[in-house]
């Protein structure tokens, strides 16, 4: 069965940084697209970050110069860089394979001081 597991959200300050992960299982990884989606409260989910199975990457517009998606093939995961993160970043993160309704659990990021 198609697992994705999201991992390493925190409470951050403003301006700080944190890296989200993503391990992957039952399907084959290096195969697919994989994104990051995130949904704050009282919003729609929203597309955060693409990455592509050659490795191409794409983004939402509020996370340009910022985020940084990658994934590790040999290791069946993906990760979010995450730098000078705002409050408008709360939210919760969520992993989705691309093609598929796959999603992980999500990993809460809260941005405050």
């Amino acid at each position: 069965q198609v697992k994705l597991v999201e991992s390493g959200g925190a409470l951050v300050q403003p301006g700080g940084s944190l890296r989200l992960s993503c391990a992957a299982s039952g399907f084959g990884f290096s195969n697919y697209a994989m994104e990051w989606y995130r949904q704050a409260p009282g919003k729609q989910r929203e597309f955060v970050a693409r990455i592509s199975s050659s490795g191409t990457m794409a983004y939402a517009y509020f996370v340009k110069g910022r985020f940084t998606i990658s994934r590790d093939n040999d290791k069946n995961t993906l990760s979010l860089q995450m730098n000078n993160l705002k409050p408008e970043d709360t939210a919760v993160y969520y992993c989705h394979r691309h093609p598929g309704d796959y999603w992980g659990q999500g990993a809460q990021v809260t941005v405050s001081s």
